[in-house]
């Protein structure tokens, strides 16, 4: 699978990096417990250290922010995921079990401060671009409303649109059928390439930890 920046990213957003991870032979289901265990602890962690913080004190957050505003998008109207996660442990709204991909794509998120993207690989068609939208694309959303895309950083295949930063589409979202996943990492700007590199390393450790398998991993900047 090949993934590729297209030319309207790399002129709006010149020092942004993107991480890839591809894993095959997965078998996803119920997180274990002592994960579910985990993630609760993190969440009730987080949301004592959010109690005195705003959202533009968050670093990731404040990043992520700046990056939706250079492609065009309102950050006030369209938040970035990890916006949007931070303000739910915030209010002590935990995030639910779903299942151990999803679980751990969201565990990721809050720790790293960062947006994150996960998707069936079997529900892709070819290779996968990254692009700026434009009034043409859209996709049903995982909260079933249509996801305009115009001016969003966004994910597509030949099928179409299938995720973003924002919110990802319900075509191609990971189940317990799941055997093989794409795992996009939106990273800070402001990150090296080195700490990026030992992120997804440590990303793709912990997540074949709980689903065995392979993976296979890089750095798009």
């Amino acid at each position: 699978m090949k993934v590729i920046v297209a030319d309207n990213v790399t002129e709006k957003l010149s020092f942004a990096k993107f991480g890839i991870i591809v894993y095959r032979d997965i078998t996803v289901g119920s997180s274990p417990q002592m994960l579910k265990g985990r993630i609760r602890l993190f969440q009730e962690s987080l949301h004592l250290d959010l109690e005195d913080k705003e959202m533009k004190d968050i670093t990731g957050i404040a990043e992520w922010r700046s990056v939706f505003k250079d492609t065009g998008t309102d950050p006030s109207r369209y938040r970035p995921s990890i916006e949007a996660l931070y303000r739910r442990i915030k209010k002590g709204q935990f995030l639910e079990p779903f299942n151990s991909a999803v679980d751990l794509n969201n565990f990721f998120s809050l720790k790293y401060e960062i947006p994150f993207g996960i998707y069936d690989v079997s529900k892709l068609d070819g290779d996968v671009t990254l692009a700026v939208g434009d009034d043409s694309a859209s996709y049903e959303g995982l909260n079933g409303r249509e996801i305009k895309l115009i001016n969003m950083l966004h994910t597509s295949d030949g099928g179409g649109p299938f995720g973003s930063p924002f919110v990802d589409s319900r075509r191609t979202a990971v189940s317990e059928g799941t055997n093989s996943a794409l795992h996009v990492v939106y990273f800070k700007p402001s990150m090296e390439v080195s700490e990026c590199e030992e992120m997804l390393a440590a990303i793709s450790e912990m997540f074949l930890q709980v689903h065995g398998g392979t993976s296979e991993f890089w750095v798009l900047s």
